[in-house]
């Protein structure tokens, strides 16, 4: 197996071991060699797993006695709870990615993958916020009767029918029917065809997104504004259910900011240390660098 696809397999069985995210409890004597039993002891884990977190890049390689057998510092004690740190707020897979990065020496590249996470964390909130305020601007649906019909101007179906042609929807929005076919292709309607003669019908569902749109349109949202908001109308069920769900998002990305916010500074204070020891790509008795070939 290449190291490539040790490394791999590593990083896929210490995802799973990152479940795991105590703090890691301070070891023996500053400067007294660790058996990976006793980092294992420390951390709560299995020897495999601290085996796995090394081979991996989680860990700064370790220095081998002359049987073979490797030996951890208090660096790497500090690693080890900064990977599990960074893991509540960035997840493991990232967080593994963040710390082989430091450890290879390339800590701008380790510091890029934090605000690549933020960024994103950043970008999603402000998604969020904007379906939010979409939602907020539309008034609650009307029912679709025979009266609005006719109100619309919309002349009442010919036989009874379980859907609306488009016709008929347009003239109840008060809308052409080719902004409905433009709705259409852009993905935000997908009304049915009848079969036989290809005619779109819409349903319950159908005129209730056309509604959606129209009125966010009216608000001069654009399409990439409007299609979250008709995606979680069809999830949650309405309007009261999907601001429940993004009530529940945005608390969840307000913990994951905080959970962030730690790994950070974790994170800060083990790059502190090791740059001040100058062993970003130096020795591994003190700090991170790279694997021995």
């Amino acid at each position: 197996m290449s190291p490539e696809q040790q490394s791999g397999q590593a990083t896929a069985e210490l995802t799973q071991d990152a479940t795991v995210t105590e703090p890691v409890r301070s070891g023996p004597v500053a400067g007294r060699p660790l058996r990976s039993v006793d980092l294992a002891r420390l951390a709560g884990l299995s020897t495999q797993q601290i085996r796995n977190y090394e081979e991996a890049g989680v860990l700064p390689p370790a220095e081998r006695t002359a049987s073979g057998y490797r030996t951890f510092t208090d660096v790497h004690r500090q690693a080890l709870t900064t990977y599990r740190t960074l893991v509540k707020g960035y997840g493991p897979v990232v967080a593994a990615r963040i710390m082989r990065t430091l450890h290879a020496g390339d800590v701008p590249a380790a510091l890029a993958l934090v605000d690549a996470e933020h960024a994103a964390l950043h970008e999603e909130r402000g998604a969020l916020r904007a379906t939010g305020e979409a939602l907020e601007a539309l008034g609650p649906a009307p029912p679709v009767t025979a009266r609005t019909r006719r109100e619309a101007g919309a002349p009442p179906p010919a036989t009874p029918r379980s859907g609306l042609r488009i016709g008929e929807v347009a003239a109840l929005l008060g809308v052409r029917t080719s902004a409905l076919r433009v709705w259409e292709a852009a993905g935000l309607l997908s009304p049915t065809r009848q079969r036989g003669t290809g005619y779109r019908v819409f349903g319950p569902a159908d005129v209730r997104d056309a509604r959606v749109v129209d009125s966010l349109r009216r608000g001069h949202y654009l399409f990439r504004q409007i299609r979250p908001v008709l995606e979680g109308l069809r999830r949650e069920g309405g309007g009261e259910p999907l601001r429940a769900a993004l009530t529940a998002r945005g608390e969840a990305l307000t913990a994951r900011t905080h959970a962030m916010l730690e790994g950070a500074g974790a994170l800060h204070g083990y790059l502190a240390r090791v740059t001040a020891a100058g062993t970003t790509t130096g020795s591994t008795a003190g700090g991170p660098g790279p694997s021995p070939r």
